[in-house]
């Protein structure tokens, strides 16, 4: 198809370096800019995602102005983990026949959780004849759809184990605070109470994997524990003292017939020794691979965003999820 014309819906960290990877690459056009920030709104967006060029693009607040004179083929949305916040942005984009890749974490898998918001958005999806993704590096790769790619070379399946160690220094201030790096230990319980310190995609990751599998989970759990600093850490964005919360280590398990057979397991703090990802699936064979520099979560989750456009845009009408889009590739543009 000829240059894909596209519009950025939300420009914080993970949005700013979807345009910044879209701006270098060939086969996409940038025609228009949308974020609510009012130190935002007006400038060029070459300069609110800090490129040395200007993009001739003028961030806007106003969506369906935005939409109307822009005419894109694909919206990037990139505002909210949230699928209940995030519903009227995409509704609002759905309506304006435009389809859109998101990095909203509950809508990359959302039938279990949310299976009445992801009903009413695939089928106002299809009436529109446009697409509907939500990916990144996890949920979208790691922990789900690279372990189902795995799997296709066994003849039988057993329980599935996956691992992700990050050391959070590499990763953007969100991310870190997200973790909980830097809090008191009580802090970290409240936030981990109120929603606020926890990675979003466990639980859509392992229905993803275990409806693929076929099997039925009783149930799946996420637990969460803080990782406390024994030596004073840093990022270049924060340090954190001893006896503080440092990171996050969380572990989610899908259970079937009242057994463990997916189990996700997450180190994210400042300071681990190594980042690596892991996977085991037993079974016939048994299958272990391991990256032992682990995938960089926030290029990864850009370039999964950023690759997945033009299958998203050749697949049918309707909301899909990486098991009903065709396999992602580096898109080279020409």
């Amino acid at each position: 198809m000829p240059s894909i014309r596209v519009v950025h819906f939300g420009l914080g960290p993970i949005g700013a370096a979807v345009v910044r990877q879209i701006a270098a690459r060939p086969g996409f056009s940038i025609v228009g800019a949308i974020d609510i920030d009012p130190t935002k709104v007006g400038l060029d967006l070459g300069k609110v995602v800090g490129l040395r060029k200007k993009l001739g693009v003028v961030v806007q607040a106003d969506a369906a102005k935005v939409l109307k004179r822009a005419k894109p083929h694909v919206v990037v949305h990139c505002t909210s983990s949230s699928l209940a916040l995030v519903q009227p942005q995409l509704d609002a984009l759905l309506k304006a026949k435009v389809s859109v890749v998101s990095t909203t974490e509950e809508l990359a898998y959302p039938a279990r959780t949310h299976k009445t918001i992801a009903a009413s958005l695939d089928a106002l999806a299809k009436k529109s004849k446009v697409g509907l993704l939500a990916t990144g590096v996890n949920p979208g790769f790691t922990m789900d759809a690279l372990p189902l790619m795995l799997s296709a070379v066994c003849e039988r399946v057993d329980r599935v184990s996956v691992q992700r160690v990050q050391d959070a220094r590499i990763r953007r201030l969100p991310f870190q605070q997200k973790i909980g790096a830097g809090l008191t230990l009580e802090q970290f319980e409240a936030k981990v109470l109120d929603g606020s310190v926890r990675h979003v995609g466990f639980t859509e990751s392992i229905a993803m994997i275990g409806d693929a599998l076929g099997w039925k989970l009783d149930r799946i759990t996420d637990e969460i524990q803080p990782k406390i600093a024994e030596a004073t850490v840093a990022s270049d964005l924060l340090a954190v003292d001893p006896g503080y919360v440092c990171g996050i280590i969380q572990d989610g398990v899908g259970y079937r017939r009242g057994k463990p057979v997916i189990a996700l397991h997450l180190e994210a703090y400042l300071g681990a020794p190594e980042s690596f990802d892991a996977i085991d699936i037993f079974g016939s064979p048994n299958i272990s691979t391991k990256c032992t520099t682990g995938y960089h979560g926030d290029i990864a989750t850009v370039s999964m965003v950023v690759n997945s456009i033009p299958k998203l845009l050749a697949a049918k009408p309707g909301l899909h999820t990486m098991r009903t889009l065709a396999l992602p590739s580096f898109f080279p543009g020409s």
